[in-house]
């Protein structure tokens, strides 16, 4: 993933369109190629608007205003927006769903739906403790083993080494496996899945998953999952940072009664101060900051979904996404989140289509993202009430760039990811592995449950 360093220009864009040189704020015209900026269309100043309709709103409390100096933008609310799709047009204002069958190919009821995982790579360490060696009858009971010993790894190669504490076997030499190379978590309906993939050294993505309860005892889960940008100094611990920090944000704002929405834009400035910290040096204070310090800095992008009370909320900040996916395959799918994007930033504009966007070299350099680098934050939230049942994917684009589109990922969800969501996920990265697992893979399924008498017209 890359990062565009420019602040953001009054016309919208930060590369020109024709030659893609860098622009300053205020350029009328490019200075290498000459292109007349001004015919540019502006971009719309206003709130944050959500990619899909939003039903009608749940009785939650006014959120709290905005504190004055604080870096939240706005908060939304579920009835004040009329909702746009992802070219930013207007949508009808129905819940979520859509009676348009899939194309073609796309229905996968028949069947179970599943994508059967390869066999499992190696990809931890196996902990064993070592056989201690008999004992004479005369001799004492052995001491019990140490931690260290009851935990010693054997290598994931040769399967007959041990691994040393600098993490090679002392058999074959091998490089053993981080514990962040794969990560997996289960918990309260909610799950997620982390992979370094086939090409990255490491895993830079995070995830944080959770369950708590409303103040009236209903249930709300969270899943919130960070990409670390590569080109950052330290992105790993970017993204680590980011998801603790909005996920403990959410952990304690939603059983105060917080507003869903609310409560995921202050996870998002929380996550922001956690990255921004990572900057910080020793001694470096005040106006004595050194103006270029945060060049390159840790950075990372964001996107998180909270389900409670019969409210989707989803928050994001960058281009990893999240994706609507109906139980009921015979209705559409939609992806609920816009990506801050050159690609998408050129759609906006009009200057291209979605596919010409998206297959320009320059399409995933990021706009938008956490970071003490960062011109300034923008939290996006938006709030979903669907008349059906369904699972939220949320992933990042080492998932999404093998299964883009709605449609795209809608086929490659097992037809039961909302009865088995840790399954489900892993059947999610297992696809993006076969595909060739260009980057690092991390993606949190959801289940949304709507009762009977609470569902929509069948």
């Amino acid at each position: 993933m890359r990062m565009s360093q420019k602040p953001k220009p009054s016309h919208g864009l930060v590369v020109c369109p024709d030659c893609a040189e860098p622009l300053e704020s205020g350029d009328r015209f490019c200075g290498a190629c000459g292109h007349d900026l001004t015919a540019v269309p502006a971009a719309e100043a206003g709130p944050d608007r959500p990619t899909v309709a939003i039903g009608t709103p749940v009785a939650w409390p006014d959120a709290p205003p905005r504190e004055p100096g604080s870096l939240s933008t706005m908060t939304q609310h579920p009835g004040d927006l009329p909702g746009t799709d992802s070219g930013g047009r207007d949508l009808p204002t129905i819940p979520v769903r859509t009676d348009e069958p899939l194309p073609p190919g796309g229905n996968t009821t028949a069947g179970s739906g599943d994508f059967e995982l390869a066999a499992p790579d190696p990809r931890t360490a196996v902990r064993a403790a070592p056989a201690p060696p008999p004992a004479p009858a005369s001799a004492p009971a052995p001491a019990a083993p140490t931690a260290s010993a009851a935990t010693a790894a054997v290598c994931v190669a040769c399967r007959a080494g041990r691994v040393d504490t600098d993490g090679y076997c002392e058999n074959c030499g091998h490089a053993q496996p981080r514990e962040r190379d794969h990560m997996e978590q289960e918990l309260g309906g909610v799950a997620a899945v982390s992979d370094r993939g086939l090409r990255h050294h490491r895993n830079e993505d995070a995830f944080a998953v959770s369950a708590t309860t409303l103040p009236d005892g209903s249930p709300a889960t969270v899943a919130i999952v960070c990409d670390g940008v590569s080109s950052a100094t330290r992105p790993d611990e970017a993204s680590a940072a980011a998801a603790e920090a909005a996920g403990a944000s959410l952990l304690a704002a939603l059983p105060r009664g917080t507003h869903p929405q609310q409560a995921m834009h202050e996870a998002i400035v929380a996550a922001a101060e956690a990255v921004n910290s990572l900057a910080e040096e020793p001694g470096q204070d005040g106006a004595e900051h050194d103006p270029h310090r945060h060049r390159n800095a840790p950075a990372c992008t964001i996107v998180g979904s909270v389900v409670a009370d019969g409210l989707l909320v989803v928050g994001w900040v960058g281009d990893s996404r999240a994706y609507w996916v109906p139980d009921d395959r015979a209705t559409a799918p939609v992806r609920l989140t816009e990506d801050d994007s050159w690609a998408a930033q050129m759609v906006a504009a009009g200057l291209m289509s979605e596919a010409e966007a998206y297959a320009d070299e320059r399409a995933h350099a990021i706009t938008g993202w956490l970071g003490a680098d960062s011109y300034e934050l923008e939290p996006h939230t938006a709030a979903f009430k669907p008349d059906r049942s369904g699972v939220v994917v949320v992933c990042t684009d080492g998932l999404w760039n093998y299964a883009e589109g709605a449609d795209d990922m809608a086929r490659v969800v097992p037809a039961d990811a909302a009865d088995r969501p840790l399954h489900g996920a892993q059947v999610l990265v297992g696809h993006a592995l076969d595909g060739g697992g260009h980057d690092n893979i991390t993606v949190a399924l959801v289940p949304f449950t709507v009762s009977p008498q609470g569902a929509g017209s069948a």
